[in-house]
């Protein structure tokens, strides 16, 4: 807000403004599920499960992810595939049991756990060493 008579800004109104910017957060990732059923009859239930077990692995990312789920059934094999994908990242995962429920837990624990590692792998990268040149203007300035 300016003054009218100065054309200067008030300290009031950047106060204002800077805690309207602080207050605002972005928004929280999205996860885009996509179900293929092989030899099984989908159901909501199913659907469902799925859709939050794998929209909560959503939070590890920066941006909007895509999860693809292949669900089949081979006489006594349930088993199960996952693709996540965002941006550069891409996780996938493949599991079997005798209950599908359990198929889509041991799929997102293992899909969390492969994107815990590539976060660790990625936040702990070495950083390049400084220059000679740089450390030596640092001990002349110090």
């Amino acid at each position: 807000m300016k003054n009218a008579q100065t054309g200067q800004r008030t300290i009031k109104a950047t106060k204002e403004q800077g805690a309207e910017r602080r207050s605002v957060k972005p928004p929280a990732p999205r996860a885009v599920v996509a179900i293929t059923f092989r030899h099984v009859e989908p159901t909501a239930a199913i659907r469902e499960y799925a859709e939050r077990k794998f929209g909560r692995l959503a939070r590890h990312f920066k941006r909007d992810c895509t999860a693809h789920l292949i669900l089949a059934v081979d006489k006594y094999r349930q088993y199960g595939e996952v693709t996540l994908k965002a941006g550069r990242v891409e996780v996938a995962a493949r599991e079997e049991t005798n209950d599908l429920y359990s198929v889509i837990d041991r799929l997102a624990e293992k899909s969390g756990r492969q994107l815990q590692n590539h976060i660790e792998k990625s936040s702990t990268r070495r950083t390049r060493a400084a220059s000679t040149g740089a450390i030596m203007t640092a001990v002349e300035d110090g």
